[in-house]
């Protein structure tokens, strides 16, 4: 198998927060781990491990959820990357779905507006760089991406080459983990949304 067929990016979503059990959409707001979202990071290490990484390397968001994740998951040789931010919510962080459909009727934030926020076309060229700037590294070692869920999805959406609103096919855990690599060198997902035993969704 060649290095390149070998390769593999990680995608890790951070654990469970308070808001992230009640729905609600969070980019900017900087909130901590719940106690059980320290154990699905903590949890998620041994699923890393069985992965049998190749000298990983690991990039985060900067959001306290992320890095502690990472932290707790006992990734090493972390650097911090601001493009792996969450999804920017603008006027509907905090939010959930139901709210927001309030006053738009069958909204997602796949296929409806976000005032003040990002737009999909936005983050699909924040995905693109992501994927862009560690593909040179991956004939030496794989890479770990410590984020969040939509931005993540984004992410999985785009290595597989598909337009970026396809994230909405790819829902993602707290804790859980998405593996992308190669298949004679054609760009594919190994596996998704991937929980350690035990764990519980």
């Amino acid at each position: 198998m060649s290095a390149r067929d070998d390769a593999r990016v990680v995608l890790l979503r951070h654990g469970e927060t308070s808001w992230s059990t009640q729905g609600r959409h969070t980019s900017r707001t900087d909130l901590p781990l719940t106690e059980r979202g320290e154990g699905q990071a903590r949890a998620v290490g041994s699923l890393l491990i069985a992965l049998r990484l190749r000298n990983p390397r690991t990039f985060t968001s900067p959001r306290h959820r992320a890095v502690q994740t990472a932290a707790l998951a006992g990734l090493t040789d972390t650097t911090i990357d601001d493009d792996l931010v969450e999804w920017d919510y603008g006027a509907y962080e905090g939010l959930t779905t139901p709210q927001i459909r309030e006053s738009a009727p069958g909204w997602t934030i796949w296929t409806g507006d976000v005032p003040g926020g990002e737009t999909a076309d936005a983050v699909c060229a924040r995905a693109d760089r992501v994927l862009a700037s560690v593909r040179p590294v991956l004939p030496e070692r794989d890479i770990v991406l410590v984020g969040h869920g939509h931005f993540s999805r984004a992410l999985i959406a785009r290595w597989a080459e598909f337009g970026v609103r396809d994230g909405r096919r790819f829902a993602m855990s707290t804790g859980a983990l998405t593996v992308l690599g190669y298949e004679h060198d054609v760009r594919t997902i190994h596996e998704h949304n991937l929980v350690p035993d035990g764990a519980t969704l």
